[in-house]
């Protein structure tokens, strides 16, 4: 019986005899195959490169633990695509500096003041956010390698970070939307409508197709809540009568609302270079303003409105203690929300007694006042 073997590559050489003659590798591996094909010595060959192909991924070094990793379930069907994306990464970033760590000093918790020292050196390169990002993508990989027995604990768990991101006061202003409307072109004028009257974020507004939208609200599985291989909860989003005013008065030209001018999806790449080239052109180019900051004035802007956390978290779709986190991060001290609270101050039945208070004449005792 013939047994057919895949994954070998042939390689043709011509010798300075003129003979011709074939070599044959295993393609995961590139070990060398000996024998002729079909041989038992050919075979057994091809069965210890497949042996060895699946050992260095269960011990040896940290680099095979990456490989795993990133073959793993947990990686390729858990993670966004673009995620993925970035785990690779950062990922071939700490196979250079740690690929042929063994997996005994990963165990050992000394390893930890060796990530450590390697992010400072990345800290002082590349910056604070990029150093805790591949360190963070590292400490994933560790995690996911002790929850299925590959190393007996992630000495790296729970490290503090050095970069920490205000964004608080980086909200849109008025002038600021203005500005945009004024020069960016249509496509991205709607992506701006869609971001300030949703909150959504840039991938689900991408992705929003016609079918998402009734006439009065967006109805959607945010692509943010999809962990773990779960399937995300339908959010319905009511649409402001603007927000309604731009869908309906839209030519549908694909199944997807947000399309470029040929009618074709927005990749994450075309987008942001449509959306750099239109910040440029309303001379925004040279602000700290962000896509992402859409979201922050959002949440602002339905702050400003009196909407309670409640509500809010009604349209992101977050729980009421995440939702304050995330007015703790973007609700901006606006002058607006100061004078909506004195003004709920002034009127405001319980404040009333406050509100009566008035100084008394310099050197003038109060019941000498009052009997005046």
């Amino acid at each position: 019986m013939r047994v057919r073997l895949k994954g070998i590559n042939r390689v043709k050489k011509t010798l300075s005899t003129g003979e011709v003659r074939y070599y044959y590798y295993h393609r995961a591996t590139n070990r060398p195959l000996v024998g002729e094909p079909g041989s038992d010595t050919f075979v057994a060959s091809y069965a210890e490169a497949e042996t060895w192909a699946r050992e260095r991924h269960t011990r040896g070094t940290f680099l095979s633990l990456t490989r795993a990793y990133t073959q793993s379930p947990e990686f390729r069907k858990t993670l966004a695509e673009r995620t993925q994306k970035e785990y690779l990464r950062l990922l071939r970033a700490a196979e250079a500096e740690f690929g042929d760590m063994p997996i005994a000093a990963l165990n050992n918790p000394r390893v930890r003041s060796h990530f450590m020292a390697w992010r400072a050196e990345v800290a002082d390169k590349s910056g604070l956010r990029e150093a805790d990002n591949r360190l963070s993508a590292a400490s994933s990989m560790l995690s996911w390698a002790f929850d299925n027995g590959r190393i007996e604990a992630n000495h790296v768990k729970g490290f503090k970070r050095l970069y920490h991101s205000n964004r608080s006061d980086v909200i849109w202003l008025p002038e600021h939307i203005e500005a945009f409307m004024a020069a960016a072109p249509i496509e991205m004028q709607r992506a701006l409508i869609l971001a300030l009257h949703t909150g959504l974020r840039q991938g689900d507004i991408r992705r929003l197709c016609w079918t998402n939208y009734d006439g009065a609200r967006l109805t959607l599985r945010i692509g943010k809540n999809q962990r773990n291989g779960r399937e995300a909860p339908l959010v319905s989003i009511p649409c402001t009568a603007t927000l309604r005013q731009m869908l309906d008065g839209m030519e549908r030209r694909s199944a997807l609302i947000l399309t470029t001018k040929e009618g074709k999806r927005f990749t994450p790449r075309y987008f942001g270079h449509k959306w750099d080239a239109a910040m440029k052109a309303a001379k925004l180019g040279a602000t700290e303003l962000r896509f992402h900051d859409l979201r922050g004035t959002a949440v602002t802007m339905l702050a400003e409105a009196g909407c309670s956390v409640p509500q809010i978290a009604s349209i992101t779709q977050h729980s009421l203690a995440t939702a304050t986190r995330i007015l703790e991060t973007y609700l901006a001290p606006t002058r607006h929300l100061a004078t909506q609270a004195i003004a709920q101050f002034e009127n405001a039945a319980a404040t009333e007694f406050a509100n009566r208070l008035q100084t008394r004449a310099e050197n003038t005792p109060a019941k000498a006042q009052q009997k005046g």
